[in-house]
Formats: structure tokens, C-alpha cells, sequence
């Protein structure tokens, strides 16, 4: 009998030491921020520019409830994490889920199973991916290490791009014009501008020792600038990108595309002092003539321990349209390892990255003629009405909504650019290889292309236009990303197993582009076996966009009432009149209330509810569940036995 208990609590041991549930509450809202001589009010999580930080283990469990006391409709997307087997949490309004309405909440579940590295999280409604957004950290479980020498402190460096205006109104003015946006009037580090701008600006300090080894994890949050990120007296050693391991890359120039994360080495071997870390755009339109870029540079400062902040070195910075060093940088990546490439090719596309116009849509009210338009193969994508996203209409069998008719290719030259909502279907476990196509035709910019859902490898790159079969692919180490920027005039090709079931949004992650259709969506069937089978989707989640959806949802998640005491005889007559406002008719429609719009502290703590804190190190603190209770019981009844037991 004792060596059975112990036996079974040794068992027990391992998972408890590696289940874990991160809880975390966004409550999403209005605060102020003073920045560039003037005051802006802006849409922000817990009263924080950049947002929470999540920061896991690989493994674990994530529960995130977002409540929307904002007056704007509002969804999540948790970029890069693969959301296996819960679509209805990837996010992206439209197409995975309904909106949080004003008022409204959600709960985000997921788990983050072999994946490590820099994710992050935004807003996948409207242009509040400006300010709604935040670190997402996944490190090694508890026993494991990182694949490459280990830092002494890590540094979450997200970079943003900011408006001194309200950026739903920014958005708007665009649409409705059917022109592009209006540019950033500044870049952030990690939500301050740092001091080269107008104002006493903040400036965001990373405070080293000398002699030490610092990670940072560096996220291009902008909505629609390529970036240069450089320290001034130092070099990277690139060790991961989009939460992949890399082959060590030593460079002294980042080169981040809207979307993507890089994981870099730092050596603090220089000469004591403050070092600026300098942000700038990109620009990668071709000619410039049709550049429309922030040209100004955001500064934070890398200051070694006991020395001045003043005046930081700064370091020499590209030139903004310098496309040698970018693509140095992209081509230069190599994945670690020798992962197992899939194969053989089932599906095999090419999709052309087109801009355009279009004639102005009777909503656009201050368009002329013509609007901004973008495709994929020639399909400007549209998002599916107010009544139902994607998965919605997927999961209850909802006709009507999308077509799955997406163009395996780009159509002949000189076709018009059609609309619509064309899906491509894809059977589970196919290997899909696709060639993505950035035509050369006037005018031409690089494109980020993020994949929800999954990783794919990056089989070659190039510039010009794609000849099928002169290419030599790399089979042996290629890197492996969620979002690839593909070059002005140029292509990339990419290969991953569609092994998700679900919708998946694929689409360009320069913010304007999405509106104006370049996108698409991958239906993803159930496979045949109980791991393959897509579950059925929670209580909460609303697919279905109409009142009764709603309130299913909210019913799901509300308390259980409390019986209330009987209450006293009444007194009045039984033609007493009932309540001035009579019960809603059903099917009629419910007008969510304005939220009131309020400033929250700005020094929330970023804590997780579990009560633990966040883990700062590849074998942090890891919580225990039910599990324990068992164990409990197991080593006292162990005790219990050994007390009663005869002496020998």
C-alpha cells in the first residue's frame, strides 16, 4: 500500500509542477496622454500605453477576460499564437468572432503548447491597433533552457507609431474619402516618444550593467511603417523572429515589418555610458515620389548602471528607403536546426499583391469617383456583413455568407479587380505552398503578409518576378514566421500544414490595406479523427452577430441568481398599470448602451490574477492546480498509515 501512494503522488508530481493557468482582466477604455506639447485622449488597456504584458510558459493555459467600457466595438488577436483547436479565440473581428459591443465582455481561452518566444497582442478592429496593444512572452517550462546562451535580463521593446487625433477618426476620414490615411505624427518606444520631438517628451530608459548579456525582445506594433531599430555602439545577435529560433545573425540594424517580433542579443562591452536606441521608418514605395511616411525619429535610451544619461550617443541610422540593408537583414535569416520541411506539396498557389481603385462605394460620402483599392488575385476582399463573422456562419451552417471559390492564381493581365468574399478550402493536413507575388507595376511597396493560425517556412525570397523552377529552395534550415514582409517588386515563398481547423484570416498587416481588400481567408475542414474534429465553440463565444447571440452569451457567463426573499402582499389593484416600457418584441434588435467614457489609473499593476507574478526567468514560479488537492490527500493518508502502523 505504501509504495502504491507513493508511486502515485511521484506521478503526480510532473503535472503539477508544469499546469499553469494565466488569468489576466483587460478592461479596455479612455485615458489621456500628454505627448507632443499637446493632450490626446486615446483607447488603451487597464490605463497603460503599451498594454499588459502576458508573459507565460510554454504550456500553459491563458484565460484573458477583455471588457469593453470603451464606445467603440472591439476585439482581440493574439498574434502568432496558433490557437490550436480554439479559433473563436484568434480575434480578428468578422472573421473569427462578433465584436465585444460597448459594455460587453469576453473571455479569451487558449493554451500555448510548443511555442517560445516574442508574441504579442492588438486590437483587430478599426485602428485601435494604435494604442490597444501589448507584449505577449511565452519562455521555456520550468527544466528547459533557451537554445542559446542564457541573458541576464530581458527587455521588452515595443515600438509604435502615434497621432496626435483620435485614430477611429483618422480611419474614418481615410474611408471616407477612399484615400489613405493620414501619417503618424511620431514613432513610440514602448508608448513615449523619447526627446527629439517638440515637448519635454518621456523617454523610455533600459537600465544595463556592464559586462552582461541582454535580450531584447523587440515588436513592430505600427500600423503602417517598416522600421529600423539600432543601439548606438552596439551590435545584435538575432536569436529568434515571430517566436522562432534563428541561427545567430550578427547585425547592427533591425528591420522590422509591421507585425513582426525580434529576439536580439546585446553585449554590454562598451565604454560606460548612455547609448540612444533610435527608431525610423522604412520607407519601401517605389517611386518615393508616392511615400507618405513619418520621417521623424523616436529615441529611448540604453544606459549602462551608475553612469549619466546625458547626452546619449546616437547611432548612425540608414537612409529611410535603404531596401540593400532590409533585405540583408530578411534574407539573411536562417532557421535553427534542421526542422523537417513538409512534404509532398498538396495545394500549390500563387497570390498576386495588387493595388488599385475602385469606384467609390456609395458610403464613402467624401470620395471622388474612385477609391484606394487592394487584392489578392484579383479579389478586393470584403468582411461579411453585420450579421455573422466566418467561423460564425461556418459553425452553424450559415449560407450565403462567403464563397469558397478563392482564385488558386492571379487572373490575365489587365482584368478588373472584382469584390467579394471568397474563401480557399483546404483539407486537413495539407501541405500548402504558396508563392506570393509583389508585382513590379508603379506604384509598389513591401507587404507583410500574417498568417493566423499557423507558422510557415520560408522557402526562398527574391526580387522581380517569380520564375517557377529557377529558384533553389531551402529545404535544409529556413526560418519559420507568422508574417513575412514581401518586397516591393518582388516574392516570397512560403509552405505550412494546414493542420488547424477553422477560419483563418490571411491578409496584409499594413493596417489601410485591409479595408481596401488585401486579404483572404483560409477555411480549414476537420480532419476525421477526435484530435482532428473542431470542438464545439464556448457558451460565451458570439459568431452570430444578432441580439439573441448576444444575450445567449451574456447568459452563459452571468451569476447564477440569488433567491430572493417572498416578497410582502401586494396592495395594489390587479388593473394596477405594469412598467411604462413593455417587454422588446422578439427578433427585435439591441441597441448596446454608450459606454461612459472614464480615465483609469494609470498605474495599474501588471499582475496576473492566478497570484502569481510574472515570470522573469526560462524556470519561473509555476502555479499548481487541482492536482495538488490529490496529492494532498495521497501523502496524508502516507502519514496516516505510517502513524498507525505496528512497531517492529
Amino acid at each position: 500500500m505504501v509504495r502504491l501512494l507513493l508511486v502515485l503522488a511521484l506521478l503526480l508530481v510532473g503535472p503539477v509542477a508544469d499546469a499553469a493557468t494565466a488569468k489576466y482582466t483587460f478592461t479596455v477604455g479612455s485615458m489621456q496622454i500628454n505627448q507632443l506639447c499637446s493632450t490626446t485622449s486615446i483607447i488603451a488597456v487597464n490605463g497603460q500605453l503599451p498594454g499588459p504584458s502576458i508573459e507565460v510558459n510554454e504550456g500553459d493555459a491563458v484565460e484573458v477576460k477583455v471588457i469593453n467600457n470603451s464606445p467603440y466595438n472591439v476585439t482581440i488577436h493574439w498574434h502568432g499564437v496558433l490557437q490550436l483547436m480554439t479559433p473563436w479565440a484568434d480575434g480578428p473581428s468578422m472573421v473569427s468572432q462578433c465584436p465585444i459591443q460597448p459594455s460587453g465582455s469576453y473571455t479569451y481561452r487558449f493554451s500555448v503548447p510548443g511555442q517560445e518566444g516574442t508574441l504579442w497582442w492588438h486590437a483587430h478592429s478599426s485602428f485601435l491597433r494604435a494604442t490597444v496593444y501589448g507584449a505577449f512572452i511565452v519562455r521555456p517550462r520550468a527544466g528547459n533552457a533557451y537554445p542559446f546562451p542564457a541573458p541576464d535580463m530581458e527587455v521588452p521593446i515595443v515600438l509604435g507609431e502615434w497621432w496626435n487625433r483620435n485614430v477611429v477618426d483618422v480611419e474614418s476620414d481615410a474611408l471616407l474619402a477612399g484615400q489613405l490615411p493620414a501619417q503618424s505624427d511620431a514613432f513610440t518606444v514602448n508608448g513615449m516618444t523619447g526627446l527629439l520631438y517638440p515637448c519635454a517628451n518621456d523617454t523610455f530608459t533600459a537600465v544595463v550593467e556592464p559586462n552582461s548579456r541582454v535580450l531584447l525582445r523587440v515588436i513592430n506594433a505600427g500600423l503602417n511603417s517598416h522600421l529600423f531599430f539600432k543601439v548606438a555602439g552596439h551590435n545584435f545577435t538575432v536569436v529568434a523572429v515571430d517566436a522562432g529560433y534563428t541561427s545567430s545573425l550578427n547585425t547592427d540594424t533591425l528591420v522590422l515589418a509591421p507585425g513582426q517580433t525580434v529576439d536580439a542579443l546585446v553585449d554590454t562591452a562598451a565604454a560606460p555610458g548612455s547609448y540612444y536606441m533610435a527608431v525610423q521608418a522604412h520607407d519601401t514605395m517605389s517611386p518615393l515620389t508616392f511615400a507618405a511616411s513619418d520621417t521623424t525619429t523616436a529615441t529611448a535610451i540604453f544606459q549602462y548602471n551608475g553612469t549619466s544619461t546625458n547626452p546619449p550617443a546616437m547611432p548612425a541610422m540608414p537612409s529611410s528607403s535603404d531596401a540593400a540593408t532590409a533585405n540583408a537583414f530578411y534574407f539573411g535569416l536562417r532557421g535553427l536546426g534542421t526542422p523537417a520541411v513538409p512534404a509532398p506539396v498538396d495545394v500549390s498557389m500563387t497570390i498576386e499583391l495588387g493595388l488599385g481603385q475602385l469606384p467609390c462605394d456609395p458610403s464613402q460620402t467624401r470620395c471622388n469617383g474612385t477609391a484606394a483599392a487592394a487584392a489578392m488575385n484579383g479579389v478586393s476582399f470584403r468582411l461579411p456583413g453585420p450579421e455573422t463573422s466566418l467561423l460564425g456562419a461556418h459553425v452553424n451552417g450559415l449560407t450565403g455568407v462567403f464563397t469558397d471559390d478563392f482564385p488558386d492564381g492571379p487572373p490575365p493581365s489587365g482584368t478588373a479587380m472584382a469584390v467579394g468574399t471568397k474563401v480557399k478550402k483546404l483539407s486537413f493536413n495539407s501541405v500548402v505552398e504558396i508563392v506570393l507575388q509583389n508585382p513590379s507595376a508603379v506604384p509598389t511597396e513591401n507587404h507583410p503578409i500574417h498568417l493566423h493560425g499557423f507558422n510557415f517556412f520560408v522557402l526562398a525570397q527574391g526580387v522581380g518576378a517569380f520564375t517557377p523552377g529557377s529558384v533553389a529552395y531551402n529545404l535544409v534550415d529556413p526560418v519559420a514566421r507568422n508574417t513575412i514582409a514581401v518586397p516591393g517588386g518582388g516574392w516570397a515563398v512560403i509552405r505550412f500544414v494546414a493542420n488547424n481547423p477553422g477560419m483563418w484570416f490571411f491578409h496584409c498587416h499594413l493596417d489601410p490595406h485591409v479595408p481596401m481588400g488585401l486579404g483572404m481567408v483560409f477555411h480549414v475542414d476537420s480532419g476525421t479523427t477526435a484530435g482532428s474534429t473542431l470542438p464545439p465553440p464556448p457558451a460565451d463565444w458570439v459568431g452570430v452577430c444578432d441580439a439573441q447571440s448576444y444575450a445567449a452569451a451574456a447568459a452563459a457567463v452571468a451569476p447564477a441568481p440569488v433567491a430572493a426573499p417572498a416578497p410582502a402582499p401586494t396592495l395594489a389593484p390587479a388593473s394596477a398599470p405594469g412598467p411604462a416600457n413593455s417587454p422588446r418584441e422578439a427578433g427585435s434588435p439591441v441597441i448596446p448602451p454608450r459606454a461612459v467614457d472614464h480615465k483609469p489609473s494609470p498605474n495599474l499593476p501588471q499582475h496576473r490574477e492566478d497570484g502569481r507574478p510574472s515570470s522573469r526567468s526560462a524556470a519561473g514560479p509555476r502555479a499548481t492546480g487541482h492536482p495538488t488537492c490529490l496529492l494532498c490527500i495521497i501523502l496524508l493518508l502516507f502519514v496516516l498509515h505510517e502513524h498507525t502502523r505496528p512497531n517492529a
